[in-house]
């Protein structure tokens, strides 16, 4: 007999279908209602799924009998984690692009949920892989399941089960996945990295000595690709010691001058911030602020580089790093050797890690 399950039913947000962060709801869910735990049978392997990708390319599904099944593994609780719903099964994982907040109060950890993945299309954003419906923009290779029809007529919710705990993932271990690229079975997965310090080292850069990057928009309304609308915040820290910044934050950064040594990518304004122009430059971009999302770069003991982005509606992006994990970065000692858990995803052929929260960066003992 398959049991029934009590859940709590989340307010959710709607918001336009996109890559950027957007604000998130993260408080606590209202009425319960109940489910029935379905029991489907599953057909493929998210694996097997990627490799359709791998060969064909952007795919639309046309099997209505492909099924897969997975644990969920990703939390929105915290607003790091963005209208993304991340299952694993023994094969790997596979991001299923849900366009709701709050998908904590629908989906719990550990819970199995089937994806019939007839009609949905497999694709990628910057290398990671995504399932989701055909972007009618053509702009990105897979939208979002955006209402709630949809959504419950392909994502169907099992029954509950034990978390899977982080798995622990060597320098070796990534440097491979980075290798392999996109079929490879670790983007996606919880993971726990062990002796990280703060900064990216020389040989794995084109800067010297990478600590932060952070990118702002002249005018977010205007051409966000255009060279001469977007700023570029990297090498240094420029006194950011916070994992993101919310729109408040931003502001006290900007007021303080930290951002005034920013270049553009366009050559040619080099110094907009300088006393001709940058007032201008600086009253646009505060006019326009919003939450910034921000990545902490990392390193292991070979050096690999590891970014920590988190965004700017986390529910803590302004949470202050321990100075410790900082170390004197105008001194360029190195920080504290810490270990970062959360989930390991790929950017570009860069490692990226989204944190759970604000307590998943430990200093080791």
């Amino acid at each position: 007999m398959r049991k029934r399950i009590l859940i709590v039913a989340a307010a959710t947000l709607a918001l336009a279908a996109c890559e950027e962060w957007q604000p998130v709801f993260t408080g606590e869910p209202g009425d319960v209602y109940m489910y029935e735990a379905a029991n489907l049978e599953v057909t493929s392997t998210i694996a097997n799924l990627k490799e359709l990708y791998a060969k064909h390319g952007v795919l639309k599904i046309q099997d209505d009998d492909m099924v897969i099944a997975g644990k969920v593994i990703s939390d929105d609780h915290s607003g790091n984690i963005y209208r993304e719903l991340y299952i694993q099964d023994e094969t790997g994982v596979i991001s299923v692009k849900i366009g709701l907040s709050s998908l904590y109060s629908d989906y719990k950890l550990g819970q199995t949920v089937y994806v019939k993945c007839g009609g949905l299309t497999i694709g990628q954003y910057n290398g990671m892989p995504q399932l989701g419906i055909e972007d009618p923009t053509g702009e990105y290779e897979t939208s979002y399941l955006d209402n709630r029809y949809l959504i419950d007529a392909h994502v169907i919710r099992g029954a509950w089960g034990d978390p899977v705990p982080p798995r622990r993932v060597t320098e070796d271990e990534l440097a491979a996945a980075l290798k392999e690229g996109y079929t490879n079975h670790l983007w996606g997965q919880l993971v726990t990295l062990e002796d990280l310090q703060y900064g990216a080292k020389p040989e794995y850069n084109t800067e010297a000595y990478k600590r932060i990057f952070i990118l702002l928009y002249i005018d977010p309304y205007k051409d966000k690709k255009a060279s001469t609308n977007r700023v570029f915040c990297s090498t240094e820290t420029f006194g950011v010691t916070t994992w993101a910044m919310s729109k408040n934050k931003f502001l006290e950064y900007l007021d303080a001058g930290c951002f005034d040594r920013c270049t553009s990518s366009d050559k040619s304004m080099d110094d907009i911030f300088d006393e001709k122009t940058g007032l201008t430059v600086k009253q646009t971009i505060r006019e326009n602020a919003t939450a910034i999302t921000t990545s902490h770069y990392f390193h292991l003991p070979q050096g690999q580089a590891v970014q920590i982005r988190t965004s700017g509606y986390a529910k803590f992006a302004d949470t202050q790093i321990d100075p410790l994990i900082l170390g004197d970065p105008k001194g360029r000692d190195d920080g504290a050797l810490c270990s970062a858990t959360g989930i390991l995803t790929v950017y570009n052929g860069a490692a990226q890690l989204a944190l759970v929260d604000e307590n998943s960066v430990k200093i080791q003992k």
